[in-house]
């Protein structure tokens, strides 16, 4: 008990997830439908390190073909599939065009690559791959004019702090217990359970809770949990590799995002991104520091800023970049020597000498749910009561629209609200689907939306940010719930921020 701190507390729980990234949700969410109780905790916000800075692509990974990375390709692209029609307001569909560069891939290569991609998942709701002559296809027209041919395939596009926040949902509506700003400081095994210290941020009451089994999917921090707050060593290693993205105002026309080749043989992204802009990356550096403090490097946004004028006409420089965020992505480590060709597939360590407790080494958001449904399956010999896989055939939170089609959705919910703008009504529908409805319940004319903030951000929205989706400050609202910040001036952010600090909280509104 920290400095004489009062601790709660709490009965046993089966399961103890620590991490809210997209692995702990996801794991969370299974596993409380498989009729287990379940608690997660959070240090920070949901989804505050990797899993809201990653590059936003639900995708089967064409590069990792390279690397012989078969089974994860093949999972991956699956996924993709399962993940499309489980969630169509946060994931679409994206036709990606990948220049052939003579000096690099050959030609072949790509058309092999392009070819196991589109036929070694089982591809069904997405267009195929097909051949382009970029100077012909209004694709090539902001490209230079070396580039004659190219290819164009197709991925998925995903808001994926809100793919956090949905897993998160769909677990609490089931009972599980979230807890953000909740670090998990001890972990102790004691009469064959685990008992654990979780310690609020800011201060508090340190809270004790016993659990029969622990899930520590705690990403960058998960050797931290493991050796420090547990005591125990592993055999896995984790290996820190930071990716660095930029933002620049989209300067070509068309939906198509791009695919472009590096000489140092990497490969860039380039990708419609938020109405109006573009988001491009990564990088791959080995991260040495403290993960909490990540940053983007200068020397990254030059790297990036140089594949861009390799490609494309229009020359881009630091001074064009309007935002930038840099995640670290907690890779298995198989010693590979590049940080590029580091396997992004998954690890398992459990230590079962006692109440067991699983590790998570690696991933990638694309197989979160495959992973959470095996991380389950590694457990249920500990919980033989456990119910069966059940999330490949259930849409998270606002995705249950019939057939999986958001267009239809959409005009129909702009049907049932008349009054809303054209890019407020598109707004809700993609962020909040199905419960949109829910958001506007009582509304009627836009002064119901409360104070206007700028951009597409009412007070309507805030408070059902605050009150169902444990958004606390600024940067939860602005940037990880939703990506208000990028269409706010520096003024009505500041004004927003005042207005946030002085606002009672939800408990305080209701009087507790």
């Amino acid at each position: 008990m920290a400095d004489g701190a009062e601790q709660r507390s709490s009965a046993v729980v089966d399961l103890l997830v620590v991490g809210g990234g997209v692995n702990g949700a996801g794991i969370a969410r299974d596993a409380v439908g498989r009729g287990l109780s379940v608690l997660l905790c959070e240090k920070g916000d949901l989804a505050e390190g990797t899993s809201s800075r990653s590059g936003k692509l639900v995708h089967g990974g064409l590069r990792y073909l390279e690397y012989y990375e078969f089974r994860l390709v093949r999972e991956a692209l699956i996924e993709r599939e399962v993940l499309l029609a489980a969630a169509p307001h946060i994931i679409w569909p994206m036709r990606f065009v990948l220049p052939h560069d003579s000096f690099l891939r050959p030609a072949w290569l790509l058309r092999t690559g392009l070819f196991l991609y589109d036929h070694l998942g089982g591809r069904k709701r997405l267009p195929a791959s097909r051949g382009l002559d970029l100077h012909r296809a209004p694709e090539g027209k902001p490209l230079q004019d070396r580039f004659r041919r190219g290819f164009e395939y197709s991925d998925c596009w995903v808001d994926d702090a809100r793919l956090v926040v949905l897993n998160a949902i769909g677990a609490a509506e089931r009972g599980a217990e979230i807890l953000t700003r909740t670090e998990c400081v001890s972990l102790r095994r004691r009469d064959g359970l685990w008992h654990a210290v979780l310690r609020p941020a800011g201060g508090g009451a340190e809270r004790q809770v016993v659990a029969r089994a622990v899930a520590n999917a705690a990403g960058p921090w998960v050797d931290k949990v493991l050796t420090g707050a547990a005591g125990l060593k592993s055999g896995k290693k984790i290996r820190l590799v930071r990716g660095s993205h930029i933002v620049v105002r989209k300067f070509y026309d068309g939906p198509q995002a791009y695919l472009v080749q590096n000489t140092d043989k990497r490969v860039i992204f380039i990708n419609p991104y938020e109405n109006g802009y573009l988001l491009i990356g990564t990088t791959d550096i080995p991260q040495t520091g403290d993960p909490d403090t990540v940053a983007v490097d200068p020397k990254e946004v030059e790297y990036l800023c140089g594949v861009l004028n390799r490609a494309f006409q229009r020359q881009t420089g630091p001074q064009d970049v309007v935002h930038s965020f840099a995640g670290v992505r907690p890779l298995f480590d198989d010693d590979a020597a590049n940080p590029s060709a580091v396997t992004r597939d998954y690890v398992f360590d459990v230590d079962d000498e006692g109440a067991p407790i699983l590790s998570v080494f690696g991933g990638k958001i694309t197989t979160f749910r495959k992973l959470a449904e095996h991380a389950l399956d590694r457990l249920k010999p500990f919980f033989p009561a456990m119910g069966p896989a059940w999330t490949a055939s259930t849409p998270l939170p606002g995705g249950d629209m019939p057939g999986a089609d958001f267009e239809r959705w959409l005009a129909e919910f702009r049907r049932r609200h008349p009054w809303l703008p054209e890019g407020l009504a598109l707004h809700y529908g993609r962020l909040y689907g199905t419960r949109a409805d829910a958001l506007l319940e009582g509304s009627r004319s836009m002064a119901d939306l409360g104070r206007h903030f700028g951009g597409l951000l009412h007070e309507r929205e805030v408070a059902w940010l605050r009150a169902q989706e444990w958004a606390e400050d600024a940067e939860d609202i602005l940037w990880r719930r939703t990506k208000h910040g990028l269409h706010l001036s520096p003024e009505e952010t500041a004004a927003f921020i005042e207005w946030l600090e002085a606002a009672p909280t939800p408990a305080q509104a209701m009087g507790r």
